[in-house]
C-alpha cells in the first residue's frame, strides 16, 4: 500500500497543469477602438480588451475570429489617438469565442 502511494504521489507531481501562462509580458485591462485589416477579412473596427509590452487581446465578433486563423498576419491601427497611430504588423497568437490575441512583429531593421 505504502508503494503505491508513493507511486500515486510521482504520479500527481508529474502531471503539469493544463494550461500554463507562459506570457512573457503583464497584460494591463485597456480600453480603445482599433482598425485592423487583412484581406480576407477587410477593414474592421474593434476594441481591445487588454494590452501588454508583447501584444493585444482584441475582442471581436465570431465570424471575423472563424477567418483569422493562429499564425495570420495582421495589420493595426489605434484609433483613439488624436492624430492616429502607427500601423502595426501582428501575428494571431490565440484565438477564442470573445476574439483573438495578437503579437506585435518588431520591425528589426
Amino acid at each position: 500500500m505504502l508503494t503505491s502511494l508513493i507511486v500515486n504521489l510521482n504520479q500527481v507531481e508529474i502531471m503539469a497543469p493544463r494550461h500554463v501562462n507562459r506570457r512573457k509580458h503583464k497584460r494591463t485591462p485597456f480600453r480603445c477602438k482599433i482598425k485592423v485589416w487583412h484581406q480576407e477579412v477587410g477593414e474592421v473596427v474593434v476594441e481591445t480588451r487588454n494590452v501588454s509590452d508583447g501584444g493585444v487581446y482584441l475582442l471581436m465578433g465570431s465570424s471575423v475570429v472563424e477567418t483569422l486563423s493562429v499564425g495570420t498576419v495582421v495589420k493595426g491601427q489605434v484609433l483613439d489617438m488624436a492624430e492616429g497611430g502607427p500601423v502595426v504588423t501582428m501575428e494571431v497568437v490565440r484565438t477564442d469565442v470573445n476574439g483573438v490575441g495578437l503579437r506585435y512583429i518588431l520591425n528589426t531593421k
